[in-house]
């Protein structure tokens, strides 16, 4: 083997896999692959599920919430058409990989979870990945966020609501995008809504897409 050259089933074999695999499975936009090519899925997943993480599965976390397999994170990732220094907020921080990639791809992060526990572990995690600076990460209810943020100019929501929260709405910005689930005759699709005015909304309803619902409102006990 010549100096250099990565042994077999190395870090950069495993990548180049994962991203293959993801290939395969239609992802095409540079932007993102490029970003989970940076971010470690492996450093946001639970240790004990560590083997799981180069592969195209969910993964389970703590408080009963799982880490989103990644084809269906690639969906609403490149469904956001990221720009350069964009804000963007997050509902559902859950492992904080999600948070890690926006920030890769140069996005100004607040991320709000409603489980202290997650928000607690994923703050850690961040911490380690390059990309603290760039996300605001708090233990927040993310249907309602706090007003003094000001608007964004992307949102993304982890997860299926049956409809989008008008306190959301409100955050965005005038040709802005919000991407995330709706339950739709008993389905999950992806939905994005574009706001076209100070009062007007563009919504798109997209692929099925499968992903856990979100719950407003701050975890009591966790």
């Amino acid at each position: 083997m010549s100096e250099g050259e990565e042994a077999p089933g190395s870090e950069g074999e495993r990548t180049v896999a994962f991203l293959l695999s993801l290939r395969a499975r239609g992802v095409r936009d540079l932007a993102v692959l490029r970003a989970m090519e940076k971010v470690s899925r492996e450093r946001f997943a639970p240790t004990r599920f560590a083997d799981l993480a180069r592969q195209d599965v969910s993964v389970p976390l703590a408080c009963g919430q799982t880490m989103t397999a990644p084809h269906t994170v690639a969906n609403l990732v490149s469904a956001l058409e990221m720009e350069p220094s964009a804000r963007v907020l997050e509902v559902g921080t859950g492992s904080g990989y999600v948070s890690a990639l926006l920030a890769a791809m140069g996005g100004e992060v607040v991320s709000l979870e409603r489980y202290r526990t997650l928000a607690l572990a994923a703050h850690e995690r961040i911490g380690g990945s390059g990309y603290a600076k760039m996300v605001d990460l708090r233990h927040a209810d993310g249907f309602q966020p706090d007003r003094t943020l000001g608007r964004f100019d992307r949102i993304l929501v982890n997860g299926v609501t049956h409809s989008v929260p008008e306190a959301l709405l409100a955050r965005l910005s005038v040709g802005g995008r919000l991407v995330g689930a709706l339950r739709v005759e008993g389905v999950s699709r992806r939905v994005v809504v574009t706001r076209t005015d100070d009062s007007a909304y563009d919504h798109a309803l997209g692929p099925v897409l499968r992903l856990p619902p979100l719950i407003p409102g701050l975890a009591r006990a966790l």
